[in-house]
């Protein structure tokens, strides 16, 4: 997996005045855990910007100025509600012995064959998360959608890998091919059609066997009448 490094610098004061003044000198206040200590950091905004506002993965080294470096994960991170600026940050330290739980994004390949038919692809999952060790973490997972016709649906078991475990139901649909609407009127019409042609055979023959009676009743009825004059 790709890691990204992050340069910061350790807080002397963990408090709310010395957090308060970090944001507004455009600092992002962090906390490392699980090493034997909690590290407490803070970087420059922009030095997360290929962390947070990315749909793939990444693992850190968090580089400090002591010389001090660690590898991480990203945990957990929080946005000012108004402005969605990132509020602060928790990391989790990576050790190469010990697996480490992480979402992961799934990259769809393919053309299905439900799309084609005019279905609609429908991604239930658009990451899913894994524990493996810090080397066996991939950088997104991928499922093959070619042969999904509509109403398929691809479950989770179905991307098993060795190097890795689900950390979902084996029922989790990772992504479907719904019918669409336009599908559904089209084979309504399809429907009407036949249906239209089987009755238009039905009245012909109708017609075609009705028309020696139309001509029964007609003559019987006007015999009667004449005998009568």
């Amino acid at each position: 997996m790709k890691s990204i490094t992050i340069n910061g610098s350790q807080r002397e004061s963990v408090g709310k005045k010395a957090t308060k003044a970090l944001r507004n000198a455009g600092r992002i206040p962090c906390v490392l855990y699980g090493g034997d200590a909690t590290v407490h950091f803070s970087a420059e905004e922009l030095a997360f910007s290929k962390l947070v506002y990315t749909p793939n993965a990444h693992t850190v080294v968090i580089a400090l100025e002591n010389g001090e470096t660690f590898n991480a994960v990203m945990q957990d991170i929080q946005f000012h509600p108004v402005s969605d600026k990132i509020l602060h940050i928790d990391f989790y330290r990576l050790y190469e012995d010990k697996e480490i739980a992480m979402d992961i994004p799934v990259h769809l390949i393919g053309n299905s064959i439900g799309v084609r038919n005019g279905g609609v692809l429908q991604r239930n999952n658009r990451k899913l998360r894994v524990k493996a060790l810090p080397a066996n973490l991939p950088d997104f997972i991928e499922a093959d959608i070619s042969p999904l016709t509509i109403g398929g649906k691809i479950y989770v078991t179905e991307l098993e890998n060795e190097d890795y475990n689900f950390l979902h139901p084996d029922n989790t649909v990772v992504c479907q091919v719904k019918t669409a609407r336009a599908a559904i009127v089209t084979e309504v019409d399809e429907d009407l059609e036949g249906e239209e042609g089987e009755e238009g055979v039905e009245t012909a023959e109708g017609a075609e066997g009705a028309a020696p009676a139309e001509g029964g009743d007609a003559s019987a009825d006007k015999a009667p009448a004449e005998g009568q004059e």
